[in-house]
């Protein structure tokens, strides 16, 4: 992406407008809003789009890891909201690894793997720019929703217990190089190169002046996988989503130094992504899946589902960890474990209270520009361009509209506006340079 500020560009100036003829097809010269007024009383909109518009398929694979970011996709399955917009035939199969997610979209439902998935927000570009695929292949890929907001945390060895580390990491940074000056291994722990968790951590450490490529090195690790990593000492640190962190103290092998919001609040996570072929080739099944997805994010956001929503996400077929290990922080009641205690923390995960559904352009345009930082995109890599291809936040907006969501939870622009983190640095989309040049540690060239 070139150094002068941009604008995001309207819907209308999209470059690949042939993906979007569906929308002509079923909503004409009418908006959703106005469609979905001339339905006859209690005529729902999963009976519209079965009936009246039809499922191009009523089948979708959708991979998810063990995190309680998934939980839209579980509560989708479990109550049933899948079939109620008519898609009898979804499968929401475990995965491995991030990894695996990726080979398995790669594959693609019709060659044994995955037609989409519960993801890190950076991943679907990653691939579809061909950065993290075979032989450098490009897999076209869109993302539809975020899954949530906040709820990721950044947790420490308890060997390093006195240290209390909190949004400060410069005193990890002498704790580890003297460990290293022994001749005994480092390592901080996330789940995929580039990923959002990667991301976390790494502007976590450079912020308290501490080089992930040199201080501490970084290990890719399953979230699945963390707690019992560090429990044999396999890393001093590790970032990753719930409810790992609060598993982790729950066993006494950390403590949390940070939650993620507190060093963004209110900060984009998990995305639910599809290949670009499906969604091309489904686009009623594409809104339906989509509508069952955003119905159970407004069933996990509210407060008097979250036990439930901590008990299916127990269940052995999704995370397969105790409720307790869930719920606490998914009321926003906080044990860092290290004596710290908060309840009722502002950071607490968000599936649809802020907009946390909707897909900012602005949020993946700081994704990008973040792995330009570290070297995993070139620094002349046209962000924009890859944000107009896979961004689907029009689908979006036509499930919003087919769901009848109010006006005030639908945002009015593509963008969130300039963000502040909590070393003070802000990222202004219309100049993401601007931002990168402000940034003491980095691995560009």
């Amino acid at each position: 992406m070139d150094d002068k500020p941009r604008t995001l560009p309207s819907i209308g100036d999209r470059a690949y407008q042939p993906r979007r003829t569906f929308l002509k097809q079923s909503m004409g010269l009418l908006g959703g809003s106005a469609l979905m007024s001339l339905l006859p009383a209690g005529l729902s909109s999963a009976v519209w789009a079965a009936g009246t518009d039809g499922l191009e398929t009523t089948k979708a694979k959708l991979g998810f890891i063990a995190l309680t970011d998934a939980a839209p996709l579980f509560v989708a399955d479990e109550l049933g909201l899948f079939a109620k917009h008519g898609m009898t035939g979804v499968e929401v199969l475990k995965q491995s690894s991030w990894g695996t997610t990726r080979d398995n979209l790669v594959l693609g439902a019709g060659s044994g793997g995955i037609d989409g998935a519960h993801i890190l927000t950076p991943m679907p570009y990653l691939m579809a720019a061909g950065k993290v695929t075979t032989n450098n292949t490009p897999l076209p890929m869109y993302i539809l929703a975020r899954l949530n907001l906040n709820g990721q945390g950044i947790s420490i060895s308890k060997e390093y217990q006195d240290l209390k580390l909190g949004t400060d990491a410069s005193a990890f940074k002498q704790a580890v190089a003297a460990k290293l000056a022994k001749g005994q291994k480092i390592a901080a722990a996330m789940t995929f190169p580039g990923g959002t968790h990667d991301l976390w951590l790494r502007y976590w450490m450079a912020a308290g002046g501490i080089e992930p490529n040199k201080d501490l090195p970084t290990v890719v690790i399953p979230p699945p996988q963390m707690v019992a990593n560090m429990k044999v000492g396999s890393m001093d640190a590790f970032c990753v989503g719930e409810p790992w962190n609060a598993q982790l103290i729950n066993q006494g092998i950390g403590y949390s130094a940070v939650t993620t919001g507190e060093l963004w609040a209110n900060h984009p996570e998990k995305a639910l992504s599809l290949r670009a072929d499906y969604v091309d080739a489904n686009p009623n099944a594409t809104r339906a899946l989509l509508k069952a997805v955003m119905e159970a994010q407004m069933f996990c956001e509210a407060a008097e589902n979250k036990e439930k929503v901590a008990e299916i996400c127990a269940k052995r077929r999704w995370i397969g960890a105790p409720a307790k290990d869930l719920l606490a922080r998914l009321q926003g009641n906080i044990d860092y474990g290290n004596g710290r205690v908060v309840e009722n923390s502002p950071h607490l995960m968000r599936f649809w209270s802020e907009f946390a559904s909707y897909p900012f352009q602005s949020h993946d345009l700081w994704f990008l520009t973040e792995n330009k930082r570290w070297g995993y995109l070139p620094r002349d890599f046209d962000s924009q361009a890859l944000i107009d291809t896979v961004n689907r936040e029009d689908i979006w907006r036509q499930a919003a509209a087919e769901l009848g969501v109010p006006a005030e939870q639908i945002p009015q622009g593509k963008s969130r506006g300039i963000e502040t983190f909590f070393d003070g640095k802000t990222f202004d989309p219309q100049n993401p340079q601007a931002y990168l040049d402000s940034l003491t540690i980095s691995s560009l060239a």
